[in-house]
């Protein structure tokens, strides 16, 4: 099981200190998860920092598919491994939307992050309105089609299913849609899979019980120390 939290644009360095510092505690003892967090970018060094030598890897949320270049705004792969970074995230539905990321440009940022030793999540969804219009399947085969053809089933690759109706809505995708979704994920490309989309401690372990879903990404619940160790809790149970 793996819980990722995505803490998205939250949390100066500061804040993220304080944050690890009390995280570290409460998920000492807890087995055969494994815990991520993916803080903004400039405070992914404090945190690399605050968690040296505990079982808590550190992602970033974001990566160009280039070593370098003239790309304002953009962090290279070499760059993230050369601070220390664990993995990074790709292909988000808040970068899908405000920032026209594609389904191609995404898995070219997987790629870029993989070659270069990073392990990787890489986000999928549908919208509500192509939920309602029966079409989650077919959207969720475009989406990763470039993925399987460009780095298809790797050990670093993971893949995130997060309905875009379920992101900072509240509504969550009951534990049988997602586990019909992630098991049609499964049939095209056998690789971990994680839900994401309002995930709290009150219904993790519900959907964590599901076959096909291997852990989660967490938004949200993954700002609050009690809130995020209480996921990965509900997740030992089926670990």
């Amino acid at each position: 099981m793996l819980i990722a939290g995505n803490w998205k644009m939250f949390k100066t360095p500061s804040e993220t200190e304080a944050f690890c510092r009390a995280l570290v505690e409460p998920l000492a003892n807890i087995e055969n998860v494994d815990a991520a967090i993916c803080p903004p970018y400039v405070s992914l060094a404090t945190a690399l920092e605050e968690l040296e030598g505990t079982q808590v890897d550190v992602y970033a949320q974001n990566v160009h598919w280039e070593l370098s270049g003239a790309y304002t705004g953009e962090i290279s792969a070499a760059m993230l491994v050369a601070l220390g970074v664990a993995g990074t995230i790709v292909g988000h539905s808040e970068r899908r939307q405000y920032f026209a990321e594609t389904d191609e440009t995404t898995a070219r940022r997987a790629k870029a992050a993989i070659d270069a030793g990073l392990k990787v999540i890489a986000c999928v969804g549908e919208l509500e309105a192509e939920r309602d219009a029966g079409v989650t399947e077919m959207v969720l085969k475009r989406q990763m089609k470039p993925i399987v053809d460009l780095i298809g089933a790797h050990e670093r690759l993971v893949v995130a299913y997060e309905p875009v109706w379920a992101i900072g809505t509240g509504k969550t995708a009951t534990p049988e849609q997602a586990q019909e979704t992630h098991a049609f994920i499964r049939s095209l490309l056998d690789v971990p899979i994680l839900y994401g989309g309002s995930v709290k401690p009150d219904n993790a372990g519900d959907l964590m019980s599901r076959p096909d879903i291997d852990g989660a990404l967490v938004g949200g619940a993954s700002l609050d120390v009690d809130s995020f160790a209480a996921i990965c809790s509900a997740a030992v149970v089926d670990a």
